[in-house]
């Protein structure tokens, strides 16, 4: 049986996703109260200019009194969509405090104080959702906190930022340098007009954060994320890529050490090969590649941006958090029994693809073998082209901690013989 008083929702931003949150609500509500079994209602929405018109939002429901809002008593569920690090902050703590359920968007949020919130939810015994923070629409936080709970994830690796993608698949496919490509992206509005936050990876840092606290069940903040963004990206690098069977992409990649005792995650381009799944996710769409000991391999698409897909995940959460209410229980909190250690950087095992201008003459090409022995770098392959006294060198490396192989590019860049080293990109995926 439906109970008849509706849960109380309060909104906190009316922006592209907010608005389109509001608009699912009020135009699916049957659909709602039949999957929760009781109606919702939309109890007030927090703005900064309430004198703006919204579409299907009556006036009597807009606010600038956020703090009021997530104050009163009669509210079920906060939804928080304003992103950003305060108030947002202060709002949810205080929405707990007065005995409602949060359903938060905010990556940056959760990426620096994950913990704090998870702590004040559990405090006062109420849910804290937030499948919308990652990807977009495309189900990936439920998925790991709930349907893979019983297995053990050893690696996360994905492209979990669509503007970025969207500008390395141009690249890609028309040749266009990178300048040009984020023209494109920003005049079809997938880049903001100050981009940095995609192209040099903030956004994809601290979706990476949350991506590997949940899958190694431990504490991972953004400070802990080794972030490279990839506004160096050329046109010479994707021919390259191509003479190799590969392409580009900017990948979140979270992983357990192989003795199972410390954990790491990065954001960085890298080069995958064209087999992998990965290679084929194109334009703006986001894909999640999932490595799990029990389940084996999995992986998730879809579009990863924009207020549509993204409202799909926080209208998802919605319903279970109110579920929840209904049942007078709550969900998952914060699983982070295993406290393993961050590792740094220098630590992951990788492969490096470095291109480097030399002089062409005899015994360049033995002076840059001696510095990767050196360094304990074992050479996989190395294409020279030479023209004109000047030549190019491009060495492939097996696999080596990352601080030999940067301790081997900066010995390098040392050598009398080489006159620049013109990219270093990581290889992974194979």
């Amino acid at each position: 049986m439906m109970r008849t008083r509706p849960l109380k929702v309060a909104l906190l931003g009316c922006g592209v996703v907010g608005s389109e949150v509001a608009r699912i609500m009020t135009t699916h509500a049957d659909d709602l109260a039949a999957r929760i079994g009781a109606p919702v209602e939309l109890a007030g929405v927090a703005v900064r200019r309430p004198d703006k018109v919204r579409a299907g939002i009556p006036a009597e429901l807009l606010t600038t009194d956020a703090t009021a809002l997530v104050k009163r008593g009669d509210i079920d569920v906060v939804v928080e969509v304003i992103g950003g690090i305060e108030p947002a902050r202060t709002l949810i703590t205080t929405a707990f405090e007065h005995g409602a359920s949060v359903v938060s968007a905010n990556k940056a949020l959760l990426a620096q104080d994950g913990a704090s919130l998870y702590a004040a939810a559990e405090q006062h015994g109420q849910d804290l959702y937030y499948e919308a923070a990652v990807a977009g629409a495309i189900p990936l936080i439920r998925p790991l906190r709930e349907s893979l709970a019983g297995d053990k994830i050893n690696r996360v690796m994905g492209i979990v930022n669509g503007t970025t993608n969207f500008i390395l698949d141009k690249m890609d496919t028309s040749g266009a340098g990178y300048s040009e490509a984020l023209d494109e992206a920003t005049a079809l509005g997938y880049a903001e007009a100050d981009p940095t936050a995609d192209v040099e990876a903030f956004d994809a840092a601290a979706k990476a954060a949350i991506l590997a606290g949940i899958a190694f069940h431990t504490r991972v903040r953004l400070d802990d994320v080794y972030r490279e963004g990839m506004t160096e990206v050329t046109a010479a690098d994707f021919a390259s890529a191509k003479q190799m069977g590969c392409t580009i992409k900017l990948l979140a990649i979270c992983e357990r050490a192989a003795d199972g005792e410390s954990v790491t995650a990065r954001v960085h381009p890298a080069m995958i090969p064209l087999s992998h799944p990965l290679a084929s996710v194109r334009e703006a769409y986001n894909a999640v590649f999932v490595e799990a000991e029990a389940a084996g391999r999995l992986m998730f698409y879809g579009p990863g941006a924009g207020g549509s897909p993204t409202a799909s995940a926080v209208l998802g959460d919605i319903v279970a958090v109110c579920r929840n209410r209904l049942n007078e229980a709550t969900g998952p909190g914060e699983s982070a029994y295993t406290q393993l250690p961050v590792s740094p950087m220098g630590d992951v095992v990788t492969r490096y693809h470095i291109s480097l201008d030399v002089a062409d003459k005899p015994g360049v090409l033995a002076q840059v073998a001696t510095v990767f022995a050196e360094h304990g770098v074992s050479i996989d392959t190395v294409r020279q082209q030479g023209k004109d006294g000047e030549a190019s060198l491009v060495v492939v490396t097996h696999r080596a901690p990352d601080a030999a192989l940067s301790g081997t590019v900066e010995a390098l860049r040392k050598l009398d013989t080489v006159r620049g080293v013109a990219s270093i990109m990581r290889v992974e995926g194979e």
